[in-house]
């Protein structure tokens, strides 16, 4: 049977899917393992790179589906990398700040956090010019 999904479609709900994986596997890791090991603030932190990783992991998905219809939008593709890169940079700071409590891996969440926006402001683009 051919595969009929575009390749950047292909690429980013692959991705997506992979990424709500990892984040459902990192929240119920957060809740049953580190529950006993992390004091509350940190747990919380925990809580939160979660959050922002499955809430983003979702924005992926919606670009993969979008790209289904706008096929040679640079401006989706633009977006889903900086959703990943959000992903790595926002979740994945503080996923590791929780863990070792080194508190100075909070200085690249905000890079994180600029590129959740620079990615959602892409994805409007994308969107408009469609």
């Amino acid at each position: 049977m051919e595969n009929t999904l575009p390749p950047g479609a292909r690429r980013w709900l692959t991705i997506a899917a992979l990424a709500g994986a990892l984040a459902v596997m990192t929240g119920a890791f957060g809740a049953h393992a580190l529950r006993a090991r992390l004091d509350e603030y940190m747990l919380g932190v925990w809580q939160t790179a979660v959050q922002y990783h499955f809430w983003h992991a979702l924005a992926l998905a919606l670009v993969g589906v979008l790209s289904l219809h706008l096929r040679a939008s640079r401006a989706l593709a633009i977006s889903a990398v900086l959703m990943l890169a959000g992903i790595l940079l926002f979740s994945g700071s503080l996923y590791a700040m929780a863990l070792s409590d080194m508190r100075a891996l909070g200085m690249v969440t905000p890079f994180g956090g600029l590129a959740f926006i620079g990615g959602w402001i892409a994805l409007a683009i994308g969107v408009w010019r469609s």
